[in-house]
């Protein structure tokens, strides 16, 4: 299931006229490098803004939901308009997850799918992206962020020997909820998460009544871990973001890659739980307003 190491990622120095920035709303289905469809939307900018000031013409956000999410859920869609005012937001399902095509490999070949949102949000005429992910999306901006253009991410974006999108590297990454490590079981949630993912009467229920469809074998090899990935994304911005009453990774998990960032990350620890779920509106303004800060 393994991307492999990923390839180089030029930035992008094309500033667009406004005019090419959409104004409505649209929905299609992207493409990623190993061919699986994904579900996506692209949501203009609901503010009012001056189009001659580049801060606010020519942002994007991408935003990667959690586990069993997919892009027409409430609490995905209340992400999506957040952003929306400070600027147009791209918003898509992973792989095995609502009507995008394949199978979740939870947390691996998702970078993929990630990446193809972001060369969209480019491809549509926005030269800076700002990713945004959510518990399993937050593990997935990580490793993007560290594969398509980080301090050491070069080589192929998907392990077949082809170079990654040139248009898919990130300016911005912001990880809500994400966990450090693979394998985690210490908590209940995670412990059920596991029994999901890796029994067959697991992947069932997930089928059915989670609608998220799992790829039945295991990875092979081990991708680069979150707290391995993080050493790699500077210079780019990031900003990690964690609950301390999150009940599915405890406080190690963003300590640890905050260390791993070696001074290069910012930390916000917050009086909530668990991602999309727990985010407050007042923290998601606070993320649009650092991120705008950061992106440029």
């Amino acid at each position: 299931m393994s991307t492999g190491p990923a390839g180089h990622v030029a930035r992008s120095t094309i500033r667009p006229n406004s005019e090419t920035i959409r104004r409505t709303p649209l929905r299609t289905f992207l493409h990623t490098d190993d061919g699986v469809t994904i579900d996506s939307v692209y949501d203009p900018c609901t503010s009012v803004y001056d189009a001659s000031t580049p801060s606010s013409v020519d942002l994007a956000f991408v935003v990667a939901h959690g586990f069993t999410g997919d892009v027409d859920k409430p609490h995905v869609r209340r992400v999506a308009e957040a952003f929306a005012q400070y600027a147009p937001v791209v918003t898509f399902s992973f792989r095995g997850h609502g009507a995008s095509g394949g199978s979740s490999t939870v947390g691996d070949r998702e970078v993929l799918d990630l990446a193809a949102a972001v060369a969209w949000a480019r491809e549509l005429g926005h030269a800076r992206v700002v990713t945004v992910g959510f518990s399993m999306g937050g593990s997935v901006v990580l490793r993007h962020a560290a594969l398509y253009g980080g301090g050491d991410g070069q080589g192929d974006a998907d392990g077949s020997g082809r170079a990654g999108r040139t248009e898919a590297r990130t300016d911005a990454v912001v990880s809500v909820s994400a966990p450090a490590r693979w394998y985690y079981r210490g908590t209940a949630p995670m412990r059920r998460l596991h029994w999901l993912v890796t029994r067959p009467e697991g992947r069932l229920v997930s089928r059915y009544g989670l609608h998220t469809r799992i790829h039945h074998r295991d990875w092979d090899p081990v991708p680069l871990s979150p707290v391995e990935a993080v050493p790699r994304i500077a210079p780019t911005p990031l900003l990690i973001v964690h609950g301390d009453r999150d009940g599915y990774f405890p406080v190690d998990h963003p300590k640890m890659l905050a260390e791993a960032a070696a001074g290069h990350a910012e930390l916000w620890m917050e009086p909530m739980g668990h991602a999309e779920h727990a985010v407050s509106d007042e923290l998601l303004d606070r993320i649009g307003d650092w991120a705008v800060a950061k992106a440029g």
